[in-house]
């Protein structure tokens, strides 16, 4: 008798439950809430962009529950590249809740073959935007433009995330950067904001010890000269920068104990470094980039509004030819010099 009991409470128990469930289905939906994450600086979707995906087949607002496929729809809105997950649900309110999670992107590549693109930290590419231009490090010269690339331009791609995220860690290197230079031989090559030199970076490795060697040099030149007296700056060698001074030979600055220095020095802001560059050093537009061409001379393609580039015609700088070989160290004829 009390197992007959039971058994007539639970099926009563699911019959309550399939006629609740019925009658949710066929309640409508009521309102849409959209939520946006991942965007800390750039919003390139807007709840505007979210909605015109959902309501693609017709406003679901007042649309049965039932006849709403939540799981085509986070299919649809991953299709953007610029949606890195969507996940849709129906509360209690019969409200339509939407959370996006937005990709960001770290650096913008302009290609060799004239395409440009933004880039996030798993190396995807993403769309630019009528909307805004991202403010993140820019590469130019980038040896390809395939959504699957080669072994070896995909190892490139892994460097410049690297090192994407380093400057976009720091304010300071924000702001001094103008734009990064990928070489032939896969290395790296910065051009500055204040100064007219270049900065060969090499690979990203090392990153840190590399970019305390050439903020100390970068104290002790201001102080000193200034840094419109220099055409290059390399900082690929332990404990040292090699200088190259407009039409002069290369002499190198030993850095063993300015490392140990730029460790206890605090790292000024952006703002610091913009009032920190003297009359004669003008500041450079950061929508300025600067293209290689066949004879190594640097000239400046400015972006339009609509992110395409508009060629100027300045006077060529010539990068100075130095002779550094597979990874040698350029003779030094000038130790611990200015």
């Amino acid at each position: 008798m009390i197992q007959a009991l039971w058994i007539a409470m639970g099926v009563a128990t699911v019959v309550l439950l399939g006629a609740a469930m019925q009658q949710k289905n066929h309640k409508v939906c009521s309102e849409v809430k959209i939520e946006i994450s991942g965007a800390e600086e750039h919003m390139f979707m807007d709840e505007k962009d979210i909605l015109q995906i959902i309501n693609a087949s017709g406003n679901v607002v007042g649309k049965d529950i039932s006849s709403i496929s939540l799981q085509q729809m986070e299919d649809e809105l991953e299709v953007n590249a610029w949606v890195k997950n969507a996940e849709l649900f129906f509360d209690n309110n019969q409200v339509l809740q939407v959370s996006i999670q937005e990709r960001q992107p770290i650096a913008r590549i302009f290609t060799t073959q004239g395409s440009s693109f933004y880039l996030d930290t798993a190396a995807v590419q993403l769309p630019l935007s009528e909307k805004l231009t991202a403010r993140v490090p820019i590469f130019t010269n980038f040896p390809s433009d395939k959504k699957v690339m080669a072994k070896g331009d995909s190892l490139v791609m892994q460097q410049v995330i690297q090192l994407g995220k380093f400057i976009m860690a720091d304010s300071f290197w924000m702001a001094q950067i103008a734009q990064i230079d990928v070489t032939p031989s896969a290395t790296f090559e910065m051009i500055p904001v204040v100064g007219n030199h270049i900065v060969s970076l090499g690979d990203a490795s090392d990153l840190e010890n590399k970019f305390n060697r050439l903020y100390t040099f970068y104290k002790k030149a201001w102080v000193q000269n200034g840094l419109n007296k220099y055409e290059k700056l390399d900082v690929r060698y332990n404990n040292q920068v090699v200088a190259v001074k407009s039409g002069m030979s290369a002499f190198r600055v030993d850095s063993a104990k300015a490392t140990q220095l730029a460790n206890n020095l605090a790292v000024p802001s952006a703002d610091s470094l913009m009032s920190t560059i003297q009359p004669n050093e003008p500041k450079r537009n950061r929508d300025t980039i600067r293209t290689r061409t066949a004879t190594t001379a640097v000239k400046p393609v400015q972006i339009s509004s609509n992110n395409k580039p508009i060629q100027n015609k300045p006077k060529p700088v010539v990068v100075p030819k130095t002779n550094t070989g597979n990874n040698k160290q350029p003779k030094a004829v000038m130790n611990g010099g200015n």
